[in-house]
């Protein structure tokens, strides 16, 4: 009777350790999946600080040639303006002229 304890008391504890074993290889399953995906986390959010920051650089440098544009034709329309007045003062001195 004493041997068929024995040898209860040590299956069960080599089931117990296979158990152990096996979960502790479960955990570090699910510990490296976990770091993985925290892994694949991190470079998705870093990719999108990226896109954020070139979005925004492109953003600036489309408002800096849309400004250059406006500024570009407000001077053309200045040197329109201008040629205008002057075609219409030569005009008038024109008229001054025929008329002495």
């Amino acid at each position: 009777m004493k041997h068929i304890s024995l040898a209860i008391i040590a299956g069960a504890t080599l089931l117990g350790a296979s158990c152990n074993q096996e979960k502790s290889d479960i955990n570090a399953k699910a510990d490296a999946t976990k770091d993985a995906i925290n892994q694949k986390k991190q470079a998705v959010d870093q990719a999108a600080a990226d896109a954020k920051a070139l979005a925004e650089a492109n953003a600036k440098i489309e408002a800096a040639n849309i400004e250059a544009a406006r500024k570009a034709t407000d001077a053309q329309l200045d040197a329109d303006k201008k040629k205008v007045e002057a075609a219409a003062a030569a005009e008038k001195a024109r008229v001054d002229a025929l008329k002495n």
